[in-house]
């Protein structure tokens, strides 16, 4: 058996672990639900389930385990500092699962991640300018310039640019306490809400049905569905996400001129439906030397496990400085 590590994308809504060799390879998969819900303990617990169920499967213990949070990230300790959407705020879940797993744990903020495994794995090989855009819960980045991922003292350089403002009048708060920022109308989760909004002031749509049974089904995913099928409400609120989203990467172009956006999370799923679209409105939107020269945006090839990709990555470094 080939040795591995395995890395662990703890998102808002779902948990993915992957078991990884240095190229990339995936030897197995898992995925379970997550979120604001669990308390730490519980969090931590279903970590060690899944890492134990992989080991099972595979019959051999990983050498290392990579982890991607959402917000500000102490490699060494886990989430610190700022709430967000897990109960880990000054909770030391790296060093609990390294003493109790016998094994090295390492951390980092998801976003950054993903530009971590488009660097090693994906689209940004090849590149020295790349910035990864992650379209799920909220919407986070990693920016890679001349060939060094974006890292600071404050733990959140780089991965941040969806907290810029958008909408300033907008009714809706974000985490940060800004209103109308990128990462609350960008998300796959705007997407639904939008729709929501509209069903509950009883416009007529395909989803009507669905939602007066359970509003919150309302999500991506169904309105996609909506869409789909020439659906006006679906496609006029998909339409809002659209201009939102190619604003904000219109932003992303400004501040970090990239060489290329990769998109990945799981909005990227619908990408057929938007890509296009948003690629002509960043390309006649930013203001760029030398002029006429397009910026490339897109989709993750490793979308739905970039993250894992990217703590696995990251363990590998780990485990390699270990053994030098």
């Amino acid at each position: 058996m080939n040795e591995y590590v395995i890395g662990v994308d703890v998102g808002g809504t779902r948990m993915k672990t992957g078991a990884v060799l240095p190229d990339g390879t995936l030897l197995e998969k898992r995925t379970r639900s997550s979120g604001f819900a669990m308390s730490t303990e519980a969090l931590e617990a279903a970590v060690v389930e899944e890492i134990s169920c992989i080991q099972t499967n595979l019959g051999d213990a990983p050498i290392g385990i990579g982890m991607g949070f959402p917000g500000a990230v102490d490699p060494a300790q886990g989430v610190v500092l700022l709430p967000g959407k897990l109960r880990l705020e000054g909770y030391p879940i790296v060093p609990n699962l390294s003493r109790n797993l016998s094994l090295p744990v390492i951390a980092d903020n998801d976003g950054r991640l993903s530009i971590v495994a488009e660097a090693h794995y994906g689209k940004a090989r090849g590149y020295r300018w790349a910035v990864s855009i992650t379209l799920g819960t909220g919407v986070g980045s990693g920016v890679m310039l001349d060939g060094k991922i974006l890292r600071d003292p404050h733990l959140q350089f780089g991965t941040q640019a969806s907290h810029v403002v958008q909408q300033s009048s907008s009714d809706r708060l974000c985490i940060t306490r800004a209103r109308g920022t990128a990462n609350i109308l960008c998300s796959a989760t705007a997407l639904g809400i939008i729709a929501r909004d509209s069903l509950a002031r009883g416009l007529p749509s395909v989803l009507n049905e669905r939602y007066f049974d359970d509003p919150t089904s309302i999500d991506f995913e169904a309105v996609i569905e909506g869409v789909a099928q020439d659906d006006a409400l679906c496609t006029d609120a998909f339409s809002t996400w659209k201009t939102e989203l190619s604003w904000f990467l219109v932003s992303v172009v400004h501040m970090y001129a990239p060489e290329i956006i990769i998109l990945s999370g799981g909005a990227a799923a619908a990408a057929p439906y938007f890509l296009d679209e948003i690629r002509t409105h960043v390309n006649n939107h930013t203001f760029r030397y030398p002029v006429g020269e397009e910026i490339k945006i897109e989709l993750s090839e490793i979308t739905a496990f970039s993250v894992v990709l990217g703590a696995a990555a990251l363990a590998w470094e780990q485990v390699d400085l270990g053994m030098n």
